[in-house]
C-alpha cells in the first residue's frame, strides 16, 4: 500500500505512522512516489508525507535496511534514464531526389536494349568463371543494370527508387551515389570470390538495392555510436536488426534468389555506411529465375 498524506508543517513527527521510518527524502512527490513503486515491488507498505523539507518515503522500521539497499539499486541503475533523444546536425534533403527516378529510366533503356540485342546479357551479367578466370572484374559492376524479365525489373525499380532516394536524401546525391555503387560492385566481388570453384551467375540491381539498405544501417550505427549516451550500445543494434529484418523477408526468399549477393551487398552497404558517417558524409526486392531470358537455370539474381 502506497499512501499519499497530505502536507504538513515543517517535519510534524507526531503526523507520521506510527513505527515507520524515513526510507529517502525526495524534492518532488513524482521522484518520491516513483520510488515507492520500488518498496511496493518489494512486498512492502509505504507512506508519501509532503513536508516543509521534501517528500518524505516512510517505511516500517523492520523493513527499513532492505528497503534502502534496493532504492540505492534502483537509483544506479536509473543513471541516464530515459535516454535523450540523438538529434541529428547533418542536413537532409526535404525534397524529393530526381536522380533515384533518372536511375529507372536507365535501367529501363538497358532492359529494352538487352531486347533488341539479345547478347548483351551474356555479355555483361555476373559469370564467376569469367570474372575469376578471365579476369572480367567489370561484370560486378556491368551485372547491375541488366534484368532476366519485366517482373525482375518492375520489382527492383519499385524498391530501388524508395531505397535510393533515402540514400541520396542523407548522402546527398554525389556521395550517396559513389557509396551505392561501391558497395554494390564489392558486394557482386564478394560474392563471385565466396563461389570461386563453382558455377555462378548473376544479374540485377537488387544487390545494390540491399547496399542501399546496409549504407542507411551503417550510418545510423555510427551515430548512435557517436551520440555519448551511457545506453548507446543498446541501441545501435537497432538499425542493424532492423536491415537484417529486412534482408531476411524481401532477400533470402523465392526460387533461384541470389541471396548470397543480397548478403554481400548489404553487409558491404553497413562497412561503408559506417565509414563515411565517421568521415561527415553528408514490395520484394529479390529476383525470380533468369532461365526463361537467358536459357539457364543455374542464374540467379
Amino acid at each position: 500500500m502506497l499512501s499519499v498524506i497530505a502536507p504538513v508543517t515543517g517535519v510534524a513527527q507526531e503526523l507520521f505512522p506510527e513505527g515507520s521510518v524515513d526510507a529517502g527524502i525526495y524534492a518532488t512527490q513524482a521522484e518520491g512516489f516513483q520510488h515507492g513503486l520500488v518498496v511496493l515491488a518489494m512486498d512492502e507498505s509505504c507512506w508519501l508525507i509532503e513536508a516543509e523539507d521534501g517528500h518524505h518515503l516512510r517505511v516500517e522500521e523492520g523493513a527499513v535496511e532492505a528497503v534502502r539497499r534496493q532504492l540505492a539499486l534502483f537509483d544506479a541503475e536509473s543513471v541516464g534514464w530515459p535516454p535523450r533523444r540523438v538529434v541529428e546536425s547533418a542536413r537532409v534533403q526535404t525534397h524529393w531526389p530526381l536522380s533515384p527516378w533518372c536511375w529507372v529510366l536507365a535501367v529501363f533503356a538497358v532492359f529494352w536494349a538487352q531486347g533488341e540485342w539479345p547478347g548483351l546479357s551474356d555479355a555483361g551479367l555476373l559469370d564467376a568463371a569469367r570474372v575469376l578466370g578471365r579476369d572480367e572484374w567489370w561484370r560486378a559492376g556491368s551485372a547491375l543494370w541488366l534484368h532476366g524479365d519485366l517482373g525482375h525489373l518492375v520489382s527492383n525499380a519499385g524498391g530501388g527508387v524508395l531505397v535510393f532516394s533515402a540514400v541520396v536524401a542523407t548522402f546527398g546525391p554525389g556521395a550517396g551515389w559513389a557509396l551505392i555503387a561501391a558497395s554494390a560492385v564489392g558486394g557482386n566481388i564478394a560474392a563471385v570470390v565466396l563461389q570461386q570453384g563453382e558455377q555462378y551467375r548473376s544479374l540485377g540491381a537488387s544487390t545494390a538495392i540491399f547496399a542501399g539498405l546496409g549504407l542507411l544501417a551503417g550510418r545510423a550505427i555510427r551515430v548512435l555510436g557517436r551520440s555519448g549516451h551511457p545506453h548507446r550500445w543498446r541501441t545501435m543494434g537497432v538499425p542493424l536488426a532492423a536491415g537484417l529484418i529486412v534482408l531476411g523477408l524481401y532477400g533470402a526468399g523465392g526460387v533461384e534468389v541470389d541471396v548470397l549477393a543480397h548478403a554481400t551487398g548489404f553487409g558491404a552497404g553497413v562497412l561503408a555506411g559506417f565509414a563515411a558517417a565517421g568521415e561527415g558524409v553528408g514490395g520484394a526486392l529479390g529476383g525470380v529465375p533468369v532461365a526463361q531470358g537467358l536459357g539457364d537455370s543455374g542464374q540467379q539474381r
